[in-house]
Formats: C-alpha cells, sequence, structure tokens
C-alpha cells in the first residue's frame, strides 16, 4: 500500500466520521425544533441521546442506504451476471479507485 493510498483512505475515514457527526447534529437540531412544538410534553434532547436515536433507527430501520440491498446480495448478483472480462475491468477499477492497480509505479505515469 502505497503512502498516496493511506493517506486518501484516512481521508476517506475522516469524511465519514464528520458526516456521522453533522448528522447526529441535525437530528438534534429537528427534534429540538419540531417535538416541543408539536407534542405537548415533548422535551429537548442532547447531542449523545440524537446520536442514540440515529443509532436506534438503524436498528429499526436496517440503515440510511435507502436501498434494501441487504449485505451486499445486489453487488453479488451483479458480479455474477458479468463476464469474465466485465468482471476483471471492474475489480481493476474499483482497485485503482484508492490504490494504484498491481504493478505501476510513479515512474510509469511520466
Amino acid at each position: 500500500m502505497s503512502m498516496n493510498c493511506k493517506s486518501k483512505c484516512w481521508k476517506i475515514g475522516l469524511l465519514v466520521v464528520a458526516g456521522v457527526a453533522a448528522l447526529g447534529w441535525v437530528v438534534m437540531a429537528l427534534w429540538n425544533w419540531l417535538i416541543p412544538t408539536f407534542f405537548v410534553g415533548g422535551y429537548e434532547i442532547g447531542y449523545v441521546q440524537a446520536m442514540g436515536l440515529l443509532v436506534l433507527s438503524k436498528i429499526l430501520f436496517g440503515g440510511f442506504r435507502g436501498r434494501g440491498c441487504g449485505h451486499g446480495r445486489c453487488h453479488q448478483r451483479r458480479l455474477e451476471n458479468m463476464t469474465a472480462e466485465e468482471r476483471e475491468k471492474f475489480q481493476t477499477g474499483m482497485r485503482s479507485w484508492c490504490c494504484k492497480p498491481k504493478g505501476e509505479s510513479d515512474a510509469s505515469k511520466s
């Protein structure tokens, strides 16, 4: 794994963490704005409670993706329906998205 790949993977991880934190803040802000207004006895929640509400919704409703693919089954079916050439091209493209393909060096780019 090259240094560039590690750097890119760390940046993606940092963006995911920041996105989850921002989503927690959005849930907290919406709850505190809407629930006390619409429901008598509704109370405001804190950030940790909003994150707990996100986890609870993940458990109850199955995630934030929007498509009910279920543990990669759709991707597996898609790969099974590809020809060997299409599958190799797809896998090469996925490898090059984060890391350099095998056999490629910095000298070959110039």
